[in-house]
């Protein structure tokens, strides 16, 4: 194996010992030691790969948002239907993700906010890419509608953060995040379908 290959299958094995650590023990108590003796890897292979702990776990959340994306990416592009029948397949393979993801979800709604500043700035980035996505769903149902208003980017965000906040509580009490399909569908068109002539109800 080349030294690029045997670095990448390194980084990977220490991204995800991370996250397995940080769901086990939570980010606060987790040592580099922990993280290099899961991955099994030596300490030093460690800090060649990263500076910190820190680096190491944000590099791990940014790699489990990209995963996240990516799915509903897919899910939307491969759904039949019109934008509707597209949102409600985002919505469902994001929240599958979340469900199979145990790991990476303890990092994605808890872990994050004990990290720091940059961490909060990472999750801030998260939830205006996944406010990028509403808006594409809504771009998708102007076509087929052009008297819809655009919306607020902070309607939006306030969307993102609230279906997010209702995942931690659901997630925290070890409840299924994919019973909650139908009430994400139901916020995100609210948000996604006024009218020219309405007045939204952010105003």
């Amino acid at each position: 194996m080349h030294a690029v290959d045997i670095a990448s299958s390194q980084r990977a094995r220490l991204l995800a010992a991370m996250a397995t650590v940080v769901a086990d023990k939570g980010y606060a108590a987790t040592t580099v030691a922990d993280v290099v003796s899961a991955a099994g890897v030596s300490r030093s292979t460690f800090y060649e790969l990263f500076a910190a702990k820190e680096a190491c776990f944000l590099d791990a959340y940014n790699q489990g948002v990209e995963d996240l994306l990516s799915a509903v990416r897919v899910a939307v592009h491969d759904a039949d239907g019109d934008w509707r029948a597209q949102l409600r397949a985002g919505i469902r393979a994001y929240l599958a993700q979340l469900a199979r993801m145990d790991h990476f979800a303890r990092m994605y709604i808890d872990e994050i906010h004990a990290v720091g500043a940059s961490a909060l700035a990472a999750r801030a980035d998260a939830l205006r890419r996944f406010a990028d996505r509403y808006h594409a769903s809504f771009s998708q149902a102007r076509a087929a509608d052009p008297s819809l208003r655009e919306p607020d980017p902070d309607a939006l965000l306030v969307l993102c953060a609230g279906t997010e906040q209702l995942v931690a509580e659901r997630l925290r009490s070890g409840g299924d995040v994919r019973e909650l399909e139908d009430v994400f569908c139901t916020c995100a068109e609210a948000v996604l379908t006024h009218h020219q002539e309405d007045r939204p109800p952010w105003t």
